[in-house]
């Protein structure tokens, strides 16, 4: 938009200039032949005034030393012609119609020029001519001259032109300059111009990536600006609020409904465990199964209490070693994992330190492990492995955390969307709650990490956290 607006407004102000220069050096031009015109016309008239007695008596008299005084003084040639176009008397002697045509007499194959001809006929010159700066030539001016209403000759001046056309000229550079200069300053101011007209809509794109990035609180001036502007960034501020009192009606309801039922969940296992010692041997397996049903409801509790404090919480970066979480996390499910008939081990690299929202790399790797024992089946071999820490040559690096099982595993179009909240295989098979990966991502993405799933080889799931390095 900046773009267009840029090329809209130097095209208008070209256009600007241009209409106010051409303009202006026609009538510089005009006026300057018009001057002129009307100094010969009215020098011209006087000597046909002076002339109609050599005229009608071929006797020069003062005439002719009134017309070389006239050359002598102002450059300009003059002859006295009768009717028939023969040169009566001259600024000097033997001047003809013929000698004051630098480029060649008679033009267009006639005796006699237009402006001679047109004072035989017994009309008088108009002013409405215009000498250009690319014309050559002298500027000729014809007065009749006549008695008792009949035409009997005419008075001629050949006036050069050089000086009005350089003086044109020189007028028209001095216009031409001015509209540069105007049009290099509005050019100039183009730029600056263009950014205030543009700052409002560039104050609501800040805002809306701001907003599109997670940052709820982020509002629109609407102090200044148009009009449409300003309802504009009160309906963005509005749209804003909206989203986020939804955001924060659905994160209090998710976190109350998680606490709320998280304990009447704990009490309904104490009573359903204690239900034991009153059930033969052939109500065991039901008591089992309804056990694993409670601790099920447990998880997608917390599940949900601890993704709703991901999303709101505000969390402290600490320093931890990748290889110490991991073995933690192993020696804490390896129990679980013996009476699955799983085998869990941690193995990679040591003594690497990681920048880490505190708590998060556990329950991330909690959640893998999890999904590793559940659904990699019976005598399913996992590794949690930490790799080498990679370093970029512009400074930074990663570090990746695998946990890979060989498990059945999944498709690659369904690994894709395993990350979604509520997702789980094959439309709920297995048991999950479909929270598990996606508060994953949610816990990575407080400190800038990633969780990618790929197939192992040659069967299984390869999950990786990468973790950025400073």
């Amino acid at each position: 938009m900046r773009r267009r607006l840029v090329t809209v407004y130097v095209t208008l102000l070209v256009a600007a200039c241009l209409a106010l220069a051409v303009p202006l050096c026609v009538s510089i031009a005009a006026r300057g032949t018009s001057d002129m015109m009307l100094d010969r016309i009215n020098d011209t008239a006087r000597f046909a005034g002076l002339a109609e007695p050599s005229v009608l008596t071929g006797n020069e008299g003062t005439l002719s030393a009134e017309l070389a005084a006239y050359e002598e003084v102002y450059g300009i040639m003059a002859l006295v012609v009768d009717r028939d176009g023969e040169v009566v008397v001259s600024s000097r002697p033997g001047l003809t119609l013929a000698d004051l045509d630098p480029n060649g007499w008679p033009e267009g194959g006639e005796a006699i020029s237009g402006p001679v001809r047109t004072a035989l006929a017994g009309n008088r010159m108009g002013a409405d001519s215009v000498v250009w700066p690319w014309q050559e030539g002298p500027l000729i001016v014809a007065e009749p001259i006549g008695r008792s209403g009949e035409v009997v000759g005419a008075a001629v001046t050949f006036s050069p032109t050089e000086s009005l056309r350089r003086a044109t000229t020189v007028q028209w550079g001095v216009a031409w300059l001015v509209a540069t200069a105007l049009m290099l300053v509005g050019i100039t101011a183009a730029g600056p111009l263009t950014r205030w007209i543009l700052r409002p809509i560039d104050d609501l794109d800040e805002a809306t990536r701001a907003v599109s990035g997670g940052s709820l609180d982020t509002r629109v001036r609407t102090a200044a600006g148009p009009d449409e502007l300003r309802r504009l960034g009160e309906s963005f501020n509005q749209m804003a609020d909206t989203i986020t009192s939804m955001l924060e009606s659905q994160r209090t309801f998710v976190a109350y409904a998680g606490h709320q039922v998280r304990n009447p969940l704990a009490a309904l296992r104490l009573r359903v465990d204690g239900l034991s010692r009153h059930l033969g041997q052939e109500g065991a397996q039901d008591h089992r199964l309804a056990l694993d049903e409670v601790d099920r409801l447990t998880r997608i509790c917390d599940g949900l209490l601890t993704l709703a404090r991901a999303e709101d919480a505000e969390h402290s970066m600490v320093w931890e070693d990748a290889r110490e979480v991991a073995e933690d996390r192993v020696a804490a499910w390896l129990p679980i994992a013996d009476r699955a008939g799983a085998e869990l081990t941690c193995e990679g690299a040591s003594d690497v330190s990681v920048p880490c929202a505190e708590g998060t790399l556990d329950q991330a790797l909690d959640v893998l492990i999890d999904n590793a024992l559940k659904f990699g089946g019976a005598e399913v071999r996992i590794v949690v492995h930490v790799d080498e820490p990679v370093r970029y040559e512009e400074g930074g690096g990663h570090l990746d955390m695998r946990v890979v099982d060989d498990g059945p595993g999944l498709p690659a179009e369904e690994l894709e969307r395993a990350t979604e909240p509520f997702w789980r295989d094959g439309g709920g098979a297995g048991g999950g709650s479909g929270l598990g990966l996606s508060i994953v991502v949610t816990l990575l993405e407080l400190q800038g990490a990633e969780l990618t799933l790929r197939p192992a080889h040659p069967n299984g799931i390869d999950a990786r956290i990468r973790l950025p390095l400073p």
